[in-house]
């Protein structure tokens, strides 16, 4: 099949050199990077299993209100903050 595409001048440069290291096609090693490319891809993102944290029991809540700074502050800090 083919199309065109846009490709970035960095991104070419490095097909051309490999394809010239390697003695092969600009299209064989763009074929091929792509190919790779896409099975990385796919192994990424298929059998992720779901991230989860487990939650744990802080105690109870040691300010009364945090609307209150000066009482937030005071028990963070100890009373020494004044």
């Amino acid at each position: 099949m083919r199309t065109t595409i846009t490709i970035d001048d960095d991104i070419f440069k490095q097909i051309e050199s490999i394809a010239e290291r390697e003695g092969r096609t600009r299209r064989d090693v763009l074929n091929d990077t792509l190919r790779r490319g896409i099975q990385t891809a796919r192994r990424n993102t298929t059998g992720r299993r779901r991230f989860e944290t487990g939650s744990r029991d802080l105690g109870r809540c040691l300010i009364l209100s945090i609307d209150n700074v000066t009482e937030a502050l005071a028990v963070a800090e100890g009373e020494d903050f004044r």
